[in-house]
């Protein structure tokens, strides 16, 4: 008799079973006949294909989960993108400037403060926000500059000469509180990796070990050198400020951020590394490619320049004091006029033994700061879909912008002490004779909804793309434009469902769909609100479903005319290249009634 082929299309526990049954039938016709359900050879049939169900699921599972865009599990997803040169990041950090006033004693002698007695606010100092959250000051304030505002702050009474003079400057601040970790470090030990015990870690800012020396963090382990910011004093200084230097750095370590837990990962170099000349020959930084030992631009690393380096110097017998900054969610963005506290005010004058204490107390005691724009950044988690976007828009982009989807990629990327991107979407200005993009972004306020990116974040993205674009790109970098909505929806039930209890399910079902946000340019589904109105128990069938705008107060103002851009069935809302879609309150506007 010739054999039959085997069905490998059989995978499920019933086409498994039958399967087994038509092989014996056919095979052992005489030797196994019972095929009752109650038999033993029925049990030992089920238990066969129990089995090959059970192994051809996670057969199918683990393959699904080999890959980016069929993995479910988080772990997964962070993992796979991670081998995409997706870096995941730390809790937000946000960066604002800050507006801070202090009231000068007037000059006896000339019209104006006193300059004896104006301050400079160091580096450091702190200030506190309504929702607990604190900003430290990344820069010093010197309020004898001359382009800061400078009125008149109190006037003798009787004279009406003024007293004191009130000066207005500004400043560029952080969210996040200092902290500090100790690690013991023992023997020798090949790839250190250390665990940190902090929670909402958003960045490690440095590592010392107890001999004094620092470890610089890098973005990989094999980058062995930094770039330094270098105070210019040549005549040029006023137009160039600072001057990047190339700094070697055998010991460096990396920071991983991994679902939450943040890990510092060391190279497995040695203290015997660093004697000599640290700097290596150029003969020595070419690649072993082949055999050959000439230079060619593509066995040349320009980034090798420590010789014997090891990927760094790892700590051995030693104390590791790591400061880092924490932020939480919920206390990293701040509002406009919020961050109105100071704390741990930090003030030097020129020659402070001059001057007198009931004065500078005074000056202390007046300083007042707010911040005439919102400090925000993203407060969410990435999702795993945003996740999946970044990640492969991050393996295309490589580190440089050729393309349209390349620049949204950087956007994504940039860090979120610089600010962060919600949304984002670029086209060609065809009104330009040149190579000229429009790039449209959204930003989201402390609440998790869009609105428009305030000025600093603007600025920042700027200067953030310009060190990737190409040379003969010009970007303009707008606001893109948020359209509210609201749904109101009118559906049929059955007799024996309660209506409140159905419009409460159909509402909640409505708000899980809007969870996820929509993209810049990213129509609205009309036909989805049916379908997911249909499938709540109890709905016989959904009458209407009515889509508008919401313009009253505290939502955006934009107009936009519905009726237009609706298609002419009535299914879709289509939204233009520089408009977004959003539910802002979902519990307020999604409505419905039953009947």
């Amino acid at each position: 008799m010739a054999k039959r082929p085997v069905n490998y299309v059989s995978r499920d526990f019933e086409s498994i079973k039958q399967s087994l049954i038509d092989h014996a039938k056919r095979y052992y016709p005489d030797t196994f006949k019972d095929f009752n359900e109650a038999s033993f050879g029925s049990l030992m049939l089920d238990a066969v294909s129990y089995i090959g169900d059970n192994l051809s699921f996670y057969v199918d599972y683990q393959a699904n989960e080999s890959f980016l865009d069929s993995a479910i599990e988080t772990d997964n997803i962070t993992r796979l993108a991670r081998q995409m040169g997706y870096k995941q990041t730390g809790t937000v950090a946000t960066e604002g400037i800050i507006t801070v006033y202090v009231l000068v004693p007037a000059s006896t002698t000339t019209r104006g403060p006193n300059i004896d007695y104006i301050p400079i606010m160091k580096k450091g100092t702190t200030f506190n926000s309504e929702a607990s959250g604190i900003f430290t000051l990344q820069e010093d304030i010197d309020f004898s500059d001359p382009s800061n505002e400078v009125v008149v702050g109190r006037v003798n009474e009787a004279t009406g000469d003024p007293t004191y003079y009130a000066i207005k400057s500004k400043g560029k601040v952080i969210s996040g509180e200092l902290n500090q970790e100790t690690f013991a470090v023992g023997t020798f030990t090949k790839f250190l990796r250390l665990k940190m015990d902090g929670l909402n870690i958003s960045e490690v800012v440095s590592i010392r070990d107890s001999e004094g020396n620092e470890y610089y963090q890098v973005p990989y382990l094999s980058q062995n050198v930094i770039y330094e910011q270098i105070v210019n004093n040549a005549s040029d200084k006023s137009v160039v400020p600072y001057n990047l230097r190339i700094r070697p750095v055998p010991r460096r370590f990396m920071s991983e951020f991994i679902d939450g837990e943040v890990f510092l990962q060391f190279g497995f170099g040695s203290e015997g590394n660093l004697t000599g000349d640290l700097i290596a020959d150029p003969a020595d930084v070419v690649l072993d490619v082949h055999g050959r030992n000439y230079v060619t631009d593509d066995s040349f690393d320009p980034s090798n320049l420590i010789k014997n380096d090891k990927f760094g110097v790892v700590p051995t017998d030693t104390i590791l004091t790591v400061i880092y900054r924490s932020n939480s969610t919920e206390t990293a963005n701040a509002g406009v006029n919020t961050v109105n506290s100071p704390s741990a005010v930090n003030l030097v004058y020129k020659s402070l033994s001059a001057l007198d204490s009931t004065v500078t107390d005074f000056i202390e005691s007046s300083i007042e700061s707010t911040n005439e724009e919102p400090i925000i950044g993203d407060v969410s988690a990435p999702t795993q879909e945003e996740i999946r976007m970044r990640a492969f828009d991050s393996y295309a982009s490589q580190n440089r912008a050729v393309t349209k989807q390349d620049y949204i990629a950087l956007c994504y990327r940039m860090p979120g002490s610089y600010g962060s991107i919600k949304r984002a979407a670029i086209a060609q200005d065809r009104d330009s004779f040149k190579r000229n993009l429009n790039l449209y972004v959204i930003s989201e306020d402390q609440d998790g909804n869009f609105i428009n990116p305030p000025t600093s974040l603007l600025h920042n993205l700027k200067l953030w793309l310009n060190q990737y674009k190409m040379i003969n790109d010009t970007i303009d970098i707008l606001p893109g434009k948020i359209v509210n909505l609201e749904i109101d929806f009118e559906v049929v039930t059955d007799l024996e469902s309660n209506r409140f209890d159905v419009i409460n399910e159909c509402i909640n079902r409505l708000k899980n769909d809007m969870v996820i946000k929509k993209n810049i340019g990213e129509p609205f589904y009309i036909t989805d609100l049916y379908k997911t109105l249909n499938s709540v128990p109890g709905v016989v069938d959904t009458i209407s479903v009515s889509v508008n705008t919401k313009t009253d107060a505290g939502y955006s103002q934009f107009p936009f005319d519905i009726e237009i851009n609706t298609s002419p069935d009535g299914r879709i809302l289509y939204a233009p290249s520089t408009v977004v879609f959003e539910i802002k309150e979902p519990d307020q506007d999604i409505q419905g009634v039953a009947r």
